[in-house]
Order: C-alpha cells, then sequence, then structure tokens
C-alpha cells in the first residue's frame, strides 16, 4: 500500500479510511479489474459516500498501481 489518503492523520477517522482502503484494495485484488474504472467501481461499493472525492480518488489511484500491474 502506498501513502495513506487521509489528509488529516490525527483525526478519528482517519482509522477508518485506512481500513476502507485496505478493503477495496483487498477486493479489488479478488476480482482482478482490468481498467481503473472497475476499480473505481470497487471503491464506490466499498467506501459508499464514507469519504470526500479527494479521498475517493486518491484510494483509486492507489488500489490502481497495485492492481492494474
Amino acid at each position: 500500500m502506498h501513502a495513506h489518503p487521509s489528509s488529516h492523520p490525527a483525526s478519528g477517522d482517519e482509522h477508518r479510511v485506512r481500513y476502507l482502503h485496505l478493503v477495496a484494495a483487498a477486493r479489488a485484488a479478488a476480482l482482478r479489474p482490468t481498467t481503473e474504472q472497475q476499480v473505481a467501481d470497487v471503491v464506490r461499493v466499498t467506501v459508499d459516500d464514507e469519504v470526500d472525492t479527494t479521498t475517493f480518488r486518491a484510494i483509486v489511484t492507489d488500489v490502481s498501481r497495485d492492481v492494474l500491474r
């Protein structure tokens, strides 16, 4: 996993964002998506509006780097 997407490292939400990031990464790895759009779909279902757009994009980018190699 790459840099943590949360912009508030000391916030109470940090652990939740980290958890969602890890779950999204595990789901994507299991599903083996072939495009960034498929990764984004997995992340969208996983985070279910719990993160802002910037964090969502950061998670998609990070997970894509790992699963689309």
